[in-house]
């Protein structure tokens, strides 16, 4: 589906790590990185690295269009021929041009205990194609569209979802315009489009994914020198595993709201860059679940986020209280995501030590009371297990971790998760938002540790090797409901042009 209307290319807000808040290093984007690079937006007066469109790493972005290429105009700048296809000019001027983008992906998954069963380990093999045209016309004017293809293979697989197997999507299709008004930035974009105006855990890409998350509709902002305010109303993309002609616009999900934005002075705390975001969502679901029963679901997000950098340390906190009515029951819910890591030394590359403490609120996801089950809307899904066991319901978690960079190209994160409930009467929550059966009717507390290692080797600018393992010991709440520990590995080759 092709989408009309206009906005703008902003730019990158920093993206928590599956490990916590860690800084740039070089090393290109994932789902598990973050960075500080903004992409350079074509009018923006905001700081780009807070203008929520992504992060970028030596001029790429997990959201290709926030990417800016246009310093290729000049030939001395280009190095090869996919130098050449990022600024193909279309006019004589070359006012009107044409980016084009692309990645390849191959990747391994190995699982035991699936689903934390004792059972035979699952093994997928998955195959990523994307392509991508970004499309030009004046300096206020642009259409991008993305396609992408996704491909599964292996042991164990039982019935792929359809963004894990997908011949065909149109992953990203919009337009968008700028003007600026009495030195103010205005713009919007309608269409289908990826959303991280916000924490990472509360909204993502989920790169994880072989088909990305999108959502389908309108973002519109404006954005002064220090202020900015981003509007929204969008519905995510309900995906089908027949083509691209099957892929429509969710009609049971809505998502809107408004982001505000405050840069903080650069001299506080001897030299920063901080970052004020409150913000007000809604969340509406006619089919949500919630201890085996379905049902309309109206939730209100009310918070505020504060990141950014401050010498060598840098955090990101987020904090939310959640309201509304499922079914019959009024909700209220809270989630405060504390993450923050110090750099042991001046360089980019030295070594970090950092800790994340969260909290989401659980109880009432069997019927009873109050519904104090805390839910994202679509975040990092893992963030806190690889293997996608954990999720932000019902969930206290503490995990110091540490990160260096051994080799000049390598950056390797330890993390050592401590999980428990926060409601016993109420379920462990996996990243889909569903129960592990029975474990409502477990006393204890404890969900279990999580041990994580993940290394990332940036081969160049454009390849990059990923390795992760992970493995869950289950606790009590978990074990005594009939739930096993699991190890978790996976290995991917990204390419990106």
């Amino acid at each position: 589906m092709i989408y009309r209307s206009c906005a703008l290319a902003g730019a990158t807000a920093s993206l928590v790590l599956a490990t916590g808040a860690i800084a740039q290093t070089n090393v290109p984007p994932s789902e598990a990185g973050q960075t500080r690079n903004p992409a350079t937006p074509t009018v923006t007066s905001y700081p780009s690295a807070a203008a929520g469109d992504g992060a970028t790493t030596n001029g790429f972005n997990l959201s290709r269009w926030a990417e800016d290429w246009s310093s290729y105009r000049d030939p001395a700048k280009r190095h090869d021929i996919l130098d050449r296809l990022k600024f193909l000019p279309i006019d004589a001027d070359g006012d009107v041009y044409l980016t084009l983008s692309g990645e390849a992906r191959l990747r391994v998954n190995h699982t035991t205990n699936p689903n934390l069963r004792d059972s035979r380990a699952q093994r997928q093999d998955i195959n990523r194609l994307v392509g991508g045209a970004d499309l030009h016309v004046g300096p206020h004017f642009r259409a991008f569209a993305e396609i992408a293809h996704g491909g599964i293979s292996g042991v164990e697989l039982g019935v792929p979802a359809a963004t894990l197997r997908n011949d065909l999507v149109v992953q990203q299709a919009f337009v968008e315009g700028d003007a600026e008004v009495s030195g103010v930035a205005i713009g919007a974009r309608y269409g289908r489009q990826e959303f991280t105006d916000g924490a990472n855990l509360l909204v993502s890409q989920r790169d994880n994914n072989t088909i990305r998350y999108t959502l389908n509709g309108i973002r519109a902002w404006a954005r002064g020198r220090r202020v900015r305010v981003d509007l929204f109303d969008l519905k995510p993309t309900q995906y089908g595993d027949l083509g691209a002609e099957d892929d429509i616009s969710d009609p049971a999900r809505r998502f809107s709201g408004v982001t505000f934005g405050f840069a903080a002075p650069t001299h506080w705390f001897g030299g920063s860059k901080l970052y004020v975001d409150p913000f007000f969502w809604r969340r509406r679901n006619s089919v949500g679940a919630w201890g085996g029963r379905i049902g309309p679901a109206t939730r209100y997000y009310a918070g505020t986020r504060l990141y950014g950098d401050a010498g060598p340390l840098t955090i990101d906190w987020t904090v939310n209280h959640q309201s509304g009515r499922y079914i019959d029951q009024d909700i209220d819910a809270w989630q405060i995501f504390l993450a923050q890591t110090y750099r042991l030394g001046k360089p980019a590359t030295a070594p970090r030590i950092g800790i994340h403490f969260d909290y989401a609120s659980g109880g009432g996801g069997y019927g009873n009371g109050k519904l104090r089950d805390a839910y994202a809307p679509f975040g990092n899904n893992i963030y806190y297990s690889y293997g996608l066991f954990l999720t932000a319901s019902n969930l206290i978690a503490v995990a110091p971790n540490v990160t260096v960079s051994p080799l000049k190209r390598v950056r390797v994160t330890a993390e050592y998760q401590l999980a428990w409930r926060d409601s016993v009467t109420d379920a462990v929550y996996r990243a889909n938002g569903q129960p592990f059966a029975g474990t409502q009717r477990i006393g204890d507390a404890k969900i279990g540790d999580v041990m994580r290692l993940q290394a990332i080797w940036a081969i160049s600018p454009r390849l990059s090797f990923t390795g992760r393992y992970e493995h869950l010991a289950a606790g009590p709440s978990l074990s005594k409901a009939g739930f096993k520990s699991s190890d978790f590995m996976a290995g991917w080759l990204s390419f990106r042009f």
